[in-house]
């Protein structure tokens, strides 16, 4: 997608990909042949420029044909740099401008209670290291415990990478699971590339009586050995030749990987 672009985020995609697998295929309630039905759960992308792996998440269900992934971020295509819920199918919100997504989240969530769909339809929304470093990230962290908020899952993508250099190093945003707690959140910090975790902590934030908050700690470019960890790739598209070994290696490893599953079924 991004090598034929030739424009968007790599890094922070992948960084998020095992997240966004694990709520579409698994945690998230949602229906392709019915994107607007009341009852399914919203999932708000805060860090809008990511939108390459919601995107690849969404045209995987079938919201809309997969060929229309290489017509990212091309003039006439329904795939903007950053999320439009007016032109794709299955975009909640329209994100981009970091600190956003986490409030819309929570008015989601009071609309959902005004609809009596509180206790059917849950929120979760993927923020990056960077929207945690923007005020009005706090405000929605105040407002969601304020207005007993327990239908809301916010889920930091922590990859410590930026444009100018590590999270610490540009705004160091400290222990953001205690930050969190400190509100009133429950919260917790896993291992954002751990399949069973991820999963668990989704499906435990469910059943909770308060909003939560899960702490992944993830690497940018993950499965992509010149990438990972790495700075200097945020928004730096791939050259033809880096997409193509790109490709190998995560082909490589999801072969690895369904062979070690079905010999698991085995």
């Amino acid at each position: 997608m991004l090598a034929v672009a030739k424009s968007g985020h790599l890094d922070s995609s992948l960084s998020s990909a095992d997240i966004v697998s694990a709520l579409f295929y698994g945690t998230l309630r949602h229906d392709p042949a019915n994107p607007h039905w009341p009852e399914r759960d919203r999932f708000v992308l805060s860090k809008g420029h990511a939108a390459p792996i919601l995107y690849a998440a969404l045209a995987e269900h079938g919201y809309f044909p997969r060929e229309d992934l290489m017509g990212l971020r091309k003039i006439g295509s329904h795939l903007q740099g950053h999320p439009d819920m007016t032109k794709t199918p299955g975009v909640e919100v329209s994100t981009g401008s970091l600190g956003q997504g986490l409030s819309m989240a929570v008015g989601i969530c009071l609309a959902l209670r005004l609809d009596g769909l509180q206790d059917t339809a849950h929120a979760f929304t993927l923020l990056s290291d960077g929207d945690c470093q923007e005020g009005q990230t706090w405000e929605g962290v105040a407002a969601a415990a304020h207005f007993k908020i327990p239908n809301l899952t916010a889920i930091v993508d922590y990859n410590h990478l930026q444009t100018d250099g590590t999270t610490e190093e540009v705004m160091d945003t400290g222990d953001v699971r205690a930050k969190f707690e400190a509100f009133g959140w429950d919260s917790v910090e896993i291992d954002g590339h751990d399949m069973p975790a991820i999963v668990d902590a989704l499906d435990r934030s469910r059943t909770l009586d308060r909003p939560a908050a899960i702490i992944c700690q993830t690497k940018k470019g993950r499965g992509v050995s010149f990438m990972e960890g790495r700075f200097g790739f945020h928004g730096k598209p791939p050259s033809p030749e880096q997409a193509d070994e790109a490709m190998t290696e995560l082909e490589a490893r999801l072969a690895e990987q369904t062979a070690a599953l079905e010999g698991a079924g085995d």
